[in-house]
């Protein structure tokens, strides 16, 4: 729960949540466990740099399906730090402002193995890498050794924290989720339930409203 420093370390997960789905939970839980996180903070994403507005789902839904997702855990929280933004929202802004409303805590940022390989091309890697915690989840499928020299790169360059988590998780992206409810399919066991009832009362992802399965 508590870094070298004695100071309190908060798990952060960003994204889009488009839905949120049991990878993104398992993800989560397992770096908390590891790195022994006192909590998770999900992010949903407000308007990031490498999406149009037009591809995602509001973020009000977004919003409320992370709520959902996420309400039985007592070691998980929801942000509106970037919902309620209307710049665009960059991870390093981000960070930055929960770290000014959190001063005493150590924060450990989470993200997926894909993300982490596209680090340099985000804004200001080398302030996230130095000021913070970064945790590349490697999901089922990933080449660990193409992280691994990742890795030695950015700690050659930066002198960084950076932790590799190897996560038995689930082998399905919110992509994929979206292309079995446009198709008709079932997607119980891979959201949790009261998303799968919130994206049928809503109606999302073309979805018939008032559909029971």
């Amino acid at each position: 729960m508590l870094s070298d420093s004695g100071r309190k370390r908060i798990g952060v997960l960003g994204g889009t949540f488009d839905p949120i789905h049991y990878g993104h939970l398992v993800a989560a839980e397992e770096a908390r466990e590891l790195l022994g996180l006192m909590k998770v903070i999900f992010v949903p994403s407000g308007h990031p740099p490498h999406k149009a507005a037009d591809d995602m789902t509001d973020g009000e839904h977004r919003w409320a399906m992370t709520v959902l997702a996420t309400q039985d855990n007592p070691r998980f929280e929801v942000s509106r730090i970037e919902l309620d933004r209307p710049d665009v929202s960059y991870t390093v802004d981000t960070l930055r402002l929960l770290q000014e409303r959190m001063p005493e805590t150590e924060l450990y940022f989470i993200t997926g193995a894909d993300m982490f390989l596209e680090l340099p091309t985000w804004k200001e890697p080398e302030t996230i890498l130095r000021s913070f915690h970064f945790v590349a989840v490697a999901r089922p499928g990933w080449s660990l050794e193409r992280l691994d020299d990742r890795l030695r790169l950015l700690i050659e360059r930066y002198r960084c924290h950076v932790h590799i988590l190897n996560v038995p998780g689930i082998a399905v992206s919110s992509t994929e989720i979206r292309d079995r409810l446009r198709a008709g399919r079932s997607v119980q066991y891979l959201v949790p339930t009261p998303v799968v009832e919130y994206i049928l009362q809503k109606g999302l992802y073309g979805i018939r409203v008032g559909r029971s399965g």
